[in-house]
């Protein structure tokens, strides 16, 4: 079993847990909307449950709904391709958006680019899970 490391103790904790929370919301409202993602914002969620809190992180993994799109990737099983898809399709809305409004230099601009690249195919790569 995969033992967490010690929350962070004060401010970054809340944060991190407010983050997480925020990511619980609107992962379990994909599973009802068609063009919100359910996966990443699972997956971010646990992500920042294990650094701030135990308890929410054990809550999360182990519960009977949401905790399967999590396993799965833990696990090395990959990601549904539906899944992957959005989240590449996020990344890019989120990085494009990005360069465009906010970047005003070209070398901003490039490393927008290449680190969505990266990110791109770290996903992209990742087994494709039949069934979610």
């Amino acid at each position: 079993m995969h033992n967490p490391p010690q929350p962070k103790q004060g401010l970054v904790t809340w944060g991190l847990i407010l983050i997480g929370w925020t990511s619980v919301v609107l992962g379990v409202l994909g599973i009802f909307l068609p063009l919100l993602p359910t996966t990443p914002f699972l997956l971010l969620a646990a992500a920042c449950f294990v650094r701030s809190s135990p308890r929410f992180y054990n809550w999360l993994v182990n519960h009977p709904k949401l905790g399967k799109y999590i396993l799965h990737y833990l696990n090395g099983e990959g990601l549904p391709k539906k899944a992957k898809l959005y989240t590449i399709a996020t990344i890019w809305l989120t990085m494009g958006t990005s360069a465009w409004l906010v970047v005003p230099n070209i070398w901003g601009k490039l490393a927008l680019f290449f680190i969505g690249a990266c990110v791109s195919v770290y996903i992209w790569r990742l087994p494709t899970l039949d069934k979610a």
